[in-house]
């Protein structure tokens, strides 16, 4: 569902009737293209939440609580020295387009009062944010610069004029009569496809709400023309005039699929409709799982091609030494080569290339390769030495190898958690991980890492005992060796990167349920959790042990059993 401008006028009267008069007084950029700010209005305080992202731009109330960057972006410093603790004396939306504008006062370090226009330009992939001086018309900056090697027709740059976005030959619904619609539509093509003529004579009118106000008008008898413009005109006043009535629409899962202030008759039968008290609140609620993802998406992109990078280098490594070993595991024939040198000196002439022994192990002659420079014995002497550094090879190499194997564990293990990252939080706990572990660099090296309360997610099973379920190889070790006793019980996918679950037995011995409601639970929190049938290991929390300068979350332990569940989470536990 698009952000379109019957929504954009629903919104634009909410955020006027509650933040006329306010005053800005904190602003934050989590993300390339997000604003949040922090707005009190007489006793209340709000949220506001711009947004130019391409999938999900607007601007609405929030209570969402942004994880906010420690160096602030440039056009989030420009927007707190103009407008932090600048009052807002108007919010009014461009007729009926999906742009709506937040007029404030301000009175800047001399003295003088300043005052600018915040635009939020909702077009999808050309969605903008701008500061606009009002006695100048000149933009102060945007989010999203545009040049003339992207636009010809209009560039947002600082300095620049402020242009509108064009209007296509499109008219606005505010003011609009009978005569004027008949006449716009009928030339956009309403007689052969009445849905396509409203979205392309009408400015502001998404497919969705066309197709909406085609099926009231084809159900209220009578001409279709006219009815179309009498619910268009409906619905639109019921929006200007604060008497919207917003509605989520969920599909057949349960998730968000649509939403917008006013009924949507045509869903009736076809999705389930719940009722929010704000459109803000439909807004968030709609838009809440777009953005979060896109968030963690954008947050996990840098980390993940780091670790990425990393892992990849130690799979060449491993290749490598793996090598390596099967030549030094290979190098008993040095050794035989040794002994029969040694064994026929008298029968080797100086100065060959390769000398034929007779081999006493099997009775056979063998040919061995020599350096012509050296004599018999000197060449016996060369072979014994590289069979010595050999064998020394084969432990080193092994011990190297298997430091290796762990850390490429260790790498997938991370990943999996990144995938699995359900908020930014997850992902910033991640990253001071990987940086504690040295695989990521601290951007300030003068600020020191943040320890953070263990946040684990908890579950309650069908029979009330708890589990909890780290979010993190941090969390892991934490949950496994300092949370659970040695009688609660360990869950991991067996030989799959995911999370240590422990289930709380609290003393009592579990029911066949408990394991395999918990074997579930680690199933889904594991890299496997769009798998079936996967086999989950469980044990004793007494049975499970950490070597010494292990990485975090990697354990060994024993007297495991196994079970073969699908993945499955229960109800969460609100925190």
């Amino acid at each position: 569902m698009a952000f379109d401008g019957i929504v954009t006028t629903a919104v634009t009267k909410e955020l006027s009737d509650r933040l006329t008069g306010g005053r800005i007084d904190k602003i934050y950029q989590p993300s390339p293209d997000e604003i949040f700010m922090n707005i009190h209005c007489g006793s209340e305080k709000y949220r506001l939440y711009l947004s130019a992202n391409t999938n999900h731009a607007g601007v609405y109330l929030t209570e969402e609580k942004s994880v906010n960057p420690q160096n602030p972006p440039g056009f989030c410093m420009l927007l707190r020295k103009h407008l932090q603790s600048a009052r807002i004396r108007e919010i009014r939306q461009v007729d009926s387009e999906r742009i709506v504008e937040i007029f404030t006062d301000a009175v800047n370090e001399l003295g003088f009062s300043v005052k600018h226009r915040l635009v939020i330009e909702i077009m999808g992939k050309h969605s903008n944010i701008l500061l606009v001086d009002i006695f100048s018309g000149k933009i102060v900056d945007c989010i999203k610069r545009i040049s003339v090697d992207v636009s010809r027709y209009r560039q947002t740059l600082p300095g620049l004029a402020y242009i509108s976005p064009p209007s296509h030959g499109k008219i606005s619904y505010f003011g609009l009569t009978y005569p004027r619609f008949e006449e716009a539509v009928l030339a956009a093509g309403f007689t052969e496809e009445p849905e396509k003529a409203l979205v392309k004579a009408i400015a502001g009118i998404s497919p969705a709400i066309a197709s909406e106000i085609i099926f009231r008008a084809e159900h209220s008898g009578g001409s279709l023309l006219r009815n179309a413009c009498d619910e268009l005109l409906r619905i639109t006043s019921a929006a200007a005039d604060g008497r919207a009535e917003p509605l989520l629409y969920l599909d057949e899962s349960g998730a968000p699929a649509d939403f917008h202030v006013v009924p949507f008759l045509m869903y009736e039968t076809s999705r389930r409709a719940v009722s929010c008290r704000t459109v803000s609140e439909a807004c968030e609620k709609y838009f809440e799982g777009r953005t979060s993802s896109n968030r963690i998406r954008q947050k996990s992109q840098d980390m993940r091609r780091s670790v990425t990078a990393h892992l990849d280098r130690l799979l060449l490594k491993k290749q490598r030494l793996s090598e390596d070993l099967l030549q030094a595991e290979n190098s008993e024939k040095y050794r035989l080569y040794g002994e029969l040198l040694t064994a026929s000196l008298h029968s080797v002439r100086e100065g060959r290339n390769s000398a034929e022994v007779l081999n006493y192990y099997t009775g056979e002659m063998m040919s061995i390769p020599l350096d012509s420079r050296y004599s018999a014995a000197k060449n016996a002497q060369r072979y014994f030495k590289k069979y010595s550094k050999a064998k020394t090879a084969v432990v080193e190499k092994k011990i190297q190898l298997e430091e290796t194997e762990r850390e490429i564990t260790y790498l997938n293990s991370v990943l999996t958690f990144i995938d699995n990252a359900e908020n930014v939080e997850d992902l910033e706990d991640i990253r001071s991980e990987l940086i504690e572990s040295g695989i990521l660099r601290r951007k300030n090296t003068k600020e020191k890492p943040r320890r953070k309360k263990m946040q684990p997610v908890e579950y309650i099973l069908s029979s009330g005992k708890r589990v909890l379920v780290g979010r993190n190889n941090r969390e892991n070790d934490i949950l496994t060796f300092r949370t659970a006793s040695p009688k609660d019980i360990w869950f991991h996918a067996k030989d799959i990167p995911g999370s240590h679950a422990v289930l709380f037995t609290e003393g009592k011995q579990p029911e066949d349920s408990d394991i395999y409601e918990t074997a579930a639970i680690a199933a889904f929190h594991s890299k496997a959790r769009l798998s079936g049938n996967v086999p989950v290991d469980y044990v004793r929390i007494k049975y499970v042990k950490k070597p010494n300068g292990a990485r975090p979350g990697y354990v060994i332990f024993t007297n495991n059993n196994t079970v073969y569940v699908d993945p499955k989470r229960p109800q969460q536990t609100e925190k």
